[in-house]
């Protein structure tokens, strides 16, 4: 099992706090850092000092960071148009050396596209549409071979003898990875373009549903090439009662559905539960870390946890 930080800045972080987590996961041995793609807060916090933009902050920690993994859980394809996104994200992974991977979604958060000024497509239909389309681009765009230009013909995209450049680092490019629990059309998606399957904050045996839903589709699709399954969970872990309860504390969140719904406890407790996920087939764990001052967190994780789940 390979242990991965996930972050959510929109609730209040700068750069150099997004920095200071990262160089310290990059220490301490995990595997990778991601963040989220949102603009706004959710919930009852400030979110100060402001968002900051999910692939502008990967290039910066792509040249002060030099084995860690950096990405996204989830870029939204509401944000970008799918040409300068494949730019941007070819970009980073020249910068980064080949580190970085590609978390693709939908978006979904209205409210900060109303914020912001981004167009909302109102249909989830006509936004899954898009993000199905842009799906197409973006991949189509990395694996055109040099000298050779894309051209693509969609309800919602069209591209001309697009150049199909730069290249990412990694070849034929950097890893996809699809998320979410829709019953058909994401299994489906996840089969034609993802190398790697994620389901965010659910119970084992929702994962484990979702995931089997995603065998089927590769299945299906007579793909041949693995799949990689992973979860993401809330992390809260502490020496002792009282520390689980400080951290659950700093995070507004109540202790007792932390360890129903997330990775709650003592070290054994975290420990168990991950034994868990990897049963149903996880090979990643999103540890989601909500606050970035508290890096005494991830040194305990990564000395009382990681080395019982490798």
């Amino acid at each position: 099992m390979r242990l991965r930080i996930f972050t959510e800045p929109q609730q209040g972080a700068a750069y150099g706090t997004l920095l200071s987590v990262a160089r310290a996961a990059e220490e301490l041995g995990y595997d990778a850092f991601f963040r989220s793609d949102h603009y706004l807060k959710m919930g009852a916090v400030d979110g100060l000092p402001g968002p900051t933009d999910a692939w502008i902050t990967l290039a910066g920690l792509a040249r002060e960071t030099s084995r860690i993994r950096l990405g996204t859980l989830m870029t939204a394809a509401t944000f970008r148009h799918p040409g300068p996104l494949a730019i941007s994200v070819a970009q980073v992974d020249q910068m980064s050396g080949g580190r970085v991977e590609f978390g693709f979604g939908a978006g979904w958060y209205e409210e900060e596209h109303t914020a912001y000024g981004i167009p909302f497509p109102v249909s989830a239909r006509e936004r899954f549409e898009r993000y199905e389309e842009q799906l197409d681009v973006v991949t189509g765009l990395w694996a055109t071979p040099r000298g050779e230009t894309f051209r693509y013909e969609g309800r919602h995209y069209r591209l001309v003898d697009g150049p199909a450049l730069p290249k990412p680092e990694q070849s034929p490019r950097p890893p996809v990875l699809l998320g979410g629990t829709g019953p058909k059309r994401t299994p489906r998606l996840a089969a034609a373009h993802a190398d790697e399957y994620n389901v965010p904050f659910r119970s084992v045996t929702e994962t484990a549903a979702a995931f089997e839903r995603t065998r089927l589709a590769v299945k299906s699709a007579g793909r041949t090439e693995p799949m990689r399954y992973s979860a993401a969970q809330v992390l809260c872990c502490g020496r002792d009662d009282a520390e689980v309860a400080r951290r659950a504390e700093a995070i507004g969140r109540d202790v007792a559905e932390l360890k129903e719904n997330g990775l709650a406890g003592s070290p054994a407790e975290v420990v168990d539960r991950i034994g868990r996920f990897s049963e149903i087939g996880a090979e990643r764990l999103y540890l989601q870390v909500l606050d970035l001052a508290d890096l005494d967190h991830l040194e305990l994780v990564a000395s009382q946890v990681a080395p019982q789940v490798r």
